[in-house]
């Protein structure tokens, strides 16, 4: 079975850190491609490889696979391990996976993904004051009813690949979620987490719409991207 995963920056694209953590995770064998944000729009130059012009997105063959949730399932029914096999854990992750994908606005816009930087970020709106303290919540409640050190229990599953891109907000945003910090630190020491932050680390290229993103969001206090590329010199998609 020969994947292809196209996914695009590693400090910027949560989105597509979501199934390929679980795919490396998991031990799902994949050719991984990247496919680079250059501009704040880059629906068409993504249309020439996506149906949705988005990233990431899953090739099995012929078939092409959009979205992170899609791609998520269509795994699912193919290899064990996406899913929890003890059902009170199996609907917790599903309800934790559809909860993140559908939600949690606040913290996206308002502490955008930046792997390698440090934030001390402005006064928490309430929307972003209610999506910590929920996420919160969520990960107390899931360490404490399955015993951890995976969300959903003794095994990394889809709800550890979906809240993986939240790690890194909170390491980079300084932000509190008491007892769920041990989930924290757990998926930062993960194999695959080190290997994608390794190379968030090593782009040496910034695309300017994230970069204001991440100015809006705070003061940056440390930033151990490698120096290199201005905002004006992108690698091209290929």
């Amino acid at each position: 079975m020969a994947y292809t995963l196209i996914t695009a920056n590693r400090n910027y694209s949560s989105w597509s850190l979501r199934p390929w953590v679980l795919m490396k995770a998991l031990g799902i064998p994949f050719a991984d491609r990247l496919e680079p944000f250059t501009k704040p729009d880059n629906y068409e130059d993504f249309r020439r490889f996506s149906p949705t012009g988005q990233v990431p997105l899953l090739i099995d063959g012929d078939r092409k696979i959009a979205d992170s949730l899609g791609i998520t399932l269509y795994l699912a029914e193919r290899h064990p391990g996406v899913w929890p096999a003890q059902e009170d854990a199996l609907i917790f992750a599903q309800g934790a996976v559809a909860e993140m994908h559908g939600g949690f606005g606040h913290l996206r816009s308002d502490c955008t993904m930046n792997v390698g930087v440090r934030v001390t970020p402005k006064p928490m709106s309430e929307g972003l004051r209610r999506n910590v303290v929920r996420v919160r919540e969520l990960f107390e409640t899931g360490l404490a009813r399955f015993g951890g050190p995976w969300l959903a229990g003794a095994e990394f599953s889809a709800a550890d690949a979906f809240y993986a891109p939240v790690a890194y907000r909170i390491r980079t945003y300084g932000l509190d979620v008491g007892k769920g910090q041990a989930w924290v630190d757990h998926i930062l020491a993960h194999p695959a987490m080190l290997e994608w932050e390794a190379a968030a680390l090593a782009e040496d290229w910034r695309e300017a719409s994230h970069e204001e993103e991440l100015a809006a969001a705070g003061a940056i206090t440390a930033d151990y991207r490698r120096q290199g590329l201005g905002v004006a010199d992108q690698p091209r998609s290929s």
